[in-house]
């Protein structure tokens, strides 16, 4: 489930309608916030199973005036360590003229009888900030088919900070299209930082 907007207001609804943890997540994005005016937010909440248990993840990404924040909240089992379930709360703050890539990768039915403005069945947003790169490496060669000269490796490192898979069957159309619209935002409020 994930809900879009423009408010603190709208946001602490949206983080209360997520039902997970409502008062510590909220608590901790309102830390983050702080006195700044939400432009934009989207609140992803993401149910997993894990051999016998069931884990759930608490995605809000707020969007201000000057900062793009993450938040991530994971509840953890009782285990040898702590006697009793727990929950792990984080944020991060981002200054928008750091983020260095938005990318919103859009899966669609039937490209061939698309219409401008269908919603894809899915997309994925992924946002890089420099905090996590991923190396993809390969043997380099040459070209030359009989060549058997060693020419070392190739690759291409790739920011990879933070990505979010919304799908239509699994989150719902509207999930899709409030995720479209916090890309936009994001998107345009980092053009306008990098001037």
């Amino acid at each position: 489930m994930a809900k879009t907007g423009t408010t603190s207001q709208g946001l602490r609804e949206a983080i209360e309608r997520s039902g997970y943890y409502p008062a510590l997540v909220a608590d901790a994005v309102e830390a983050a916030v702080g006195r700044e005016a939400v432009a934009s937010y989207l609140v992803h909440q993401e149910t997993t199973f894990d051999s016998n248990e069931v884990r759930r993840h608490a995605t809000v990404l707020v969007l201000t005036g000057t900062r793009f924040i993450v938040s991530h909240t994971d509840e953890q089992s009782a285990d040898s360590t702590a006697p009793a379930p727990y929950a792990t709360t984080s944020t991060e703050s981002v200054k928008l003229d750091r983020i260095s890539s938005v990318v919103l990768s859009r899966v669609v039915s039937n490209p061939q009888s698309y219409k401008p403005g269908t919603l894809p069945r899915e997309v994925v947003l992924t946002i890089g900030w420099g905090a996590v790169s991923r190396i993809d490496m390969e043997p380099a060669n040459c070209g030359d088919p009989n060549c058997e000269a060693d020419h070392g490796y190739t690759g291409s490192t790739t920011a990879d900070d933070l990505s979010l898979r919304i799908s239509e069957a699994g989150d719902g159309p509207e999930t899709v299209r409030r995720t479209l619209e916090f890309a936009q935002a994001l998107s345009e409020a980092t053009a306008v930082a990098g001037t």
